[in-house]
């Protein structure tokens, strides 16, 4: 087990590390493109990537947490298996964006969807085919060489993004990237490779396994987009791509701690927990007890940030078209504590396999979202919006800390600590905004 604490914690740094490093790269490349291309790429693009999340989260088996947590995760059978339906997933994601872009692009009323679809959509074939390399090292904890190469793939697409759109600012700048991406993606998964290559195989075990599990995972990751992305396709039809696009940028800000916070729980606490299963589940308490405490120390602060001084950042990096983004960035990175609060834990359920938790709540966060967003809009207008983007995540916080209970790892007592001490962090800097002339954070709504 101290070698597991070891790799746990080595994996942490190699994640924080990675996160940053491509946030930085993110948010540079963002700023240079939004000076370099109109805000209405950008909610174009908000769009299609909306809808090739969706696909790919309808469709989601789980094959990768699979072979994560299985004890045949090593096994070549195993692993060939799992990349043939990997493969063969690929090829019907990119036959469904087909199909869907003419449906899109009717709908909100945008040709241009026709034909940005399909193409955009041809990399779920590239990444169709990535190694089976990419879950093995996640498995094992070996997080270096994937991050390292994923900042290398990164960085290329970013420069071609930004290249393009200083030579031929279109839509088109954006594209690139994306398609050179991917296509960088499947080759350093099979650099990454050191067993046999991949080849196409059919083990009934392995099939039996892997739908056992992945019929849950199935329903998860489709409730999960539609809960996570719903924002984004009713707002597509609310209001304009240009005001879609200012939202889509205060929301990426918003969305740092819970970004951070999955990579965490997906490449570091969830092959942890699931090597942690034989423990009795008060000894997995009490680990999770004292070391979870610095991880929420991290977010709150990281929350207290984004609330006490995400309108300064906007509006000091930002050209005058996103400038109502300012009001929106604190507003938003509230909403985010009770997803972060889950996401320390909820992975232990997906060990134990039984994701039902996480369908069950983020279901019911997305009738929160189709029954109160239309609602909001029509008697609040856009600020009625956010405040319901705001308090989204509560229907899927209760369901998960339910399951938490039921299966006897709830740290309840933790999350109300936490946010006691969120609340002391928020009034302080409120408090020394107002010492030094600064006003609220949200004064422009005021």
């Amino acid at each position: 087990m101290v070698s597991l604490s070891k790799q746990a914690i080595q994996g942490t740094i190699w994640t924080l590390f990675g996160y940053g490093g491509s946030q930085v790269l993110r948010f540079g490349g963002n700023l240079i493109l939004t000076r370099l291309l109109v805000p209405e790429l950008f909610g174009l693009m908000a769009l299609v990537n909306t809808f090739i999340i969706g696909l790919n989260l309808f469709s989601d088996i789980g094959i990768r947490p699979s072979i994560i947590r299985s004890q045949r995760g090593d096994d070549p059978d195993f692993l060939n298996t799992a990349w043939t339906l990997q493969v063969f997933r690929g090829f019907t994601l990119w036959v469904g964006c087909c199909l869907l872009a003419g449906s899109a692009s009717q709908f909100y009323n945008e040709p241009k969807l026709l034909w940005i679809m399909p193409i955009i959509g041809f990399g779920t074939v590239l990444s169709g085919f990535n190694s089976t390399a990419l879950a093995t090292l996640n498995r094992n904890l070996a997080l270096n060489r994937l991050i390292i190469y994923d900042f290398f793939v990164q960085v290329t697409s970013l420069s071609i993004m930004i290249i393009w759109a200083w030579i031929n600012p279109t839509i088109w700048a954006l594209m690139s990237g994306t398609l050179v991406g991917s296509f960088l993606g499947l080759i350093r998964s099979h650099l990454l490779n050191e067993g046999s290559p991949n080849r196409f195989a059919w083990d009934k075990k392995a099939l039996e396994e892997i739908f056992s599990f992945g019929r849950w995972i199935f329903l998860s990751t489709a409730m999960t987009f539609l809960a996570t992305q719903s924002d984004r396709l009713i707002l597509g039809k609310l209001i304009s791509l240009e005001t879609l696009a200012i939202y889509t940028v205060a929301y990426a800000l918003a969305d740092l701690p819970r970004q951070l916070m999955n990579k965490i729980s997906s490449q570091v606490l969830f092959p942890v927990f699931s090597k942690q299963m034989d423990l009795p589940r008060e000894d997995l308490r009490k680990k999770l007890l004292r070391k979870r405490w610095v991880i929420l120390i991290g977010l709150s602060l990281l929350i207290t940030v984004l609330f006490g001084l995400g309108d300064l950042i906007i509006l000091a990096l930002y050209d005058n078209r996103y400038q109502e983004a300012a009001w929106m960035l604190p507003i938003l990175s509230l909403g985010l504590w009770p997803i972060v609060l889950c996401s320390t834990l909820d992975k232990i359920l997906y060990a134990q396999g039984k994701p039902q938790y996480s369908t069950i709540g983020y279901f019911l966060k997305f009738c929160y979202m189709i029954i109160l967003l239309p609602w909001s809009f029509k008697h609040f207008n856009f600020l009625g919006i956010i405040i319901t983007i705001t308090c989204n995540d509560i229907p899927y916080y209760i369901v998960v800390n339910y399951g938490l209970w039921k299966n006897k790892v709830s740290l309840i007592k933790q999350d109300l600590e936490a946010s006691l001490l969120l609340i002391l962090l928020l009034i302080t800097v409120l408090g020394l905004r107002y010492q030094l002339g600064l006003g609220l954070p949200f004064a422009q709504i005021l």
